[in-house]
């Protein structure tokens, strides 16, 4: 795949220009370069793109710098952010397409980009899921197994994206950092927000920032789902906390509401039966707990709370280990869900 990238890439540099006009169309040439905004074709001028130069190194024609955020990269990294397309195969296919069609005359093309979406909006949380790509093999799942989370199955509400924006505050600049992003769904499946953990370059841990976990979009009563609830379910706060708690019971259905006050919220699936309150050992934690217990009781659900260790479920999987975390949760879950949910090995 990386030759037939690297043979696109060349082929759209020979007619960057054109290239530019086309998907960069909100931007203008000047000199040897083209400015626009970014590779979104937002209009500015802080992205230039190299519309001379050799095919390959220092200075090739179609490389591009984002001056204000750092980002760069080539002419096909702008089909897939003006595009919104996520996969390679979408990516080639679109610059297959624009390499057939005939030289775009000079004079400023019409923009097919979206129509920008407002700013932590449900719309903007799906266009960032929409743009990360499965964490097999990326930074997150460095970052998770540094947390002592191996068990990454039925993970797909999680994704990684290589350069997702950080701004400190809105007199700052904006930064960006590999993420950890995470899709918010409603009982549905539908999307209505996402969640961003920015992460150290090299997936050791969260990246040096001051506020390293943000969400964005309708939180109030939603979550990040692993595994489809039906009659028996798991809630808590932190995505960490619960995949460490799947560590020990890989089969239950388990929802993370990001904090205490949404999961105090969070909404039931009109089949639940029984709901396991995954409670950090603090304040917080207790008040959540004690308000979910009161709400699902009113609805006939019976509520269970299992409770860590230590200060929470991940610092019992790192600090105690599997095995004391497993015969920890074996204990707290009914009889008949330590059979059906919990793995042989944890018997």
């Amino acid at each position: 795949m990386s030759d037939n990238a690297s043979d696109l890439a060349r082929r759209m540099a020979r007619q960057a220009e054109a290239v530019c006009r086309h998907y960069l169309s909100n931007g203008r040439r000047e000199g040897r370069y083209w400015l626009v905004g970014d590779a979104r074709n937002t209009p500015g001028r802080s992205m230039f793109v190299r519309l001379k130069g050799p095919e390959s190194g220092k200075g090739a024609a179609g490389k591009w710098t984002d001056a204000a955020t750092g980002e760069h990269g080539d002419l096909l990294d702008v089909i897939r952010e003006t595009r919104g397309l996520v996969d390679f195969k979408d990516v080639a296919e679109e610059a297959r397409t624009f390499l057939s069609l005939p030289h775009p005359e000079p004079e400023r093309q019409p923009s097919l980009r979206q129509a920008p979406a407002p700013t932590g909006s449900p719309e903007a949380a799906r266009r960032l899921f929409a743009m990360s790509r499965p964490i097999s093999g990326t930074l997150v799942e460095t970052y998770l197994r540094s947390r002592g989370i191996t068990t990454l199955h039925g993970a797909g509400s999680l994704g990684f994206h290589p350069r997702c924006y950080y701004r400190p505050d809105d007199h700052s600049p904006t930064e960006n950092w590999p993420a950890m992003i995470a899709s918010i769904t409603d009982l549905g499946g539908r999307i209505t927000g996402a969640h961003r953990t920015w992460l150290a370059p090299d997936g050791s841990g969260k990246a040096p920032i001051d506020t390293p976990r943000r969400a964005m979009g309708d939180l109030l009563g939603h979550a990040v789902r692993f595994g489809v609830a039906r009659d028996v379910m798991a809630a808590g706060e932190g995505i960490e906390t619960i995949l460490s708690l799947r560590m020990a019971s890989p089969r239950m259905p388990m929802v993370a509401a990001l904090s205490a006050a949404h999961l105090a919220a969070i909404l039931f699936p009109a089949t639940l039966r029984r709901l396991y309150i995954v409670r950090d050992d603090d304040p917080a934690g207790d008040g959540a707990r004690d308000s979910l217990i009161e709400r699902a009781n009113a609805v006939g659900i019976e509520a269970i709370a299992l409770s860590p260790t230590l200060g929470d479920f991940n610092e019992d999987l790192r600090l105690i280990g599997i095995v004391a975390l497993r015969a920890n949760v074996r204990v707290q879950l009914a009889p008949e869900d330590v059979a059906r949910f919990m793995a042989a090995e944890a018997m």
